[in-house]
C-alpha cells in the first residue's frame, strides 16, 4: 500500500513541476487520473457525466435477465398502488423499496463482472464473492417482498 501512495506522489510531483504527462510513461488511467485532479468544476460536465449511469442502466436491462423481473414486479407494485390508493407514507415505502432493490442489483452486476474480469476460470475466493454478493440481492428483494405483502395484503383482503 504504501509503495502505490508513493507512486502517485511521484506521479503528480512530476505533472506539477513540469505541468504535463505527454513525457511521463503513463497509463490512459494515470494521465486521466492527474489530469481530472487539475480539471475545474463544471455543472454542464457533472450534467453530462450522467451518460455513463444510462448506459449502466441500458447494460443492466440488456446483460441482467433478473433486472427484467425486477421490472415486472415494479410494475405490479405502482399498479397496486395506484389501484389500492396507498397512503404517501406507503408510496415512500414502496419507492424506496425499488430503488433499494435495483441498487443491490446494479452494485451485485459490478461486483459479478470485476470478478469475471480478474479471474475468469474458476476459483473458490470468486465464488465465495460471488454467492456474498448475490445474497445481498437476495436480501434485499426479500425485504421488498415483506413490505410489499404489509402494505398490499391487508388493503386487498379489505378490498375483496
Amino acid at each position: 500500500m504504501h509503495f502505490i501512495w508513493r507512486e502517485n506522489y511521484l506521479l503528480f510531483y512530476f505533472y506539477f513541476k513540469f505541468n504535463t504527462t505527454k513525457n511521463l510513461n503513463l497509463s490512459l488511467i494515470e494521465k486521466n487520473k492527474i489530469e481530472m485532479k487539475q480539471s475545474k468544476f463544471s455543472i454542464l460536465k457533472r450534467i453530462l457525466s450522467f451518460k455513463f449511469a444510462f448506459q449502466g442502466v441500458k447494460l443492466l436491462f440488456k446483460e441482467e435477465h433478473n433486472s427484467w423481473i425486477h421490472l415486472m414486479l415494479t410494475a405490479l407494485a405502482v399498479f397496486l398502488a395506484v389501484w389500492l390508493k396507498i397512503s404517501l407514507l406507503e408510496w415512500i415505502l414502496v419507492v424506496f423499496c425499488i430503488g433499494f432493490v435495483f441498487a443491490v442489483e446494479i452494485i451485485n452486476t459490478a461486483i459479478e463482472n470485476v470478478c469475471d474480469f480478474i479471474s475468469p476460470e474458476r476459483h473458490s475466493m470468486i465464488k465465495k464473492i460471488k454467492d456474498l454478493s448475490a445474497a445481498a440481492t437476495l436480501f434485499s428483494a426479500i425485504t421488498s417482498l415483506i413490505v410489499g405483502v404489509l402494505i398490499f395484503l391487508p388493503k386487498l383482503i379489505d378490498k375483496f
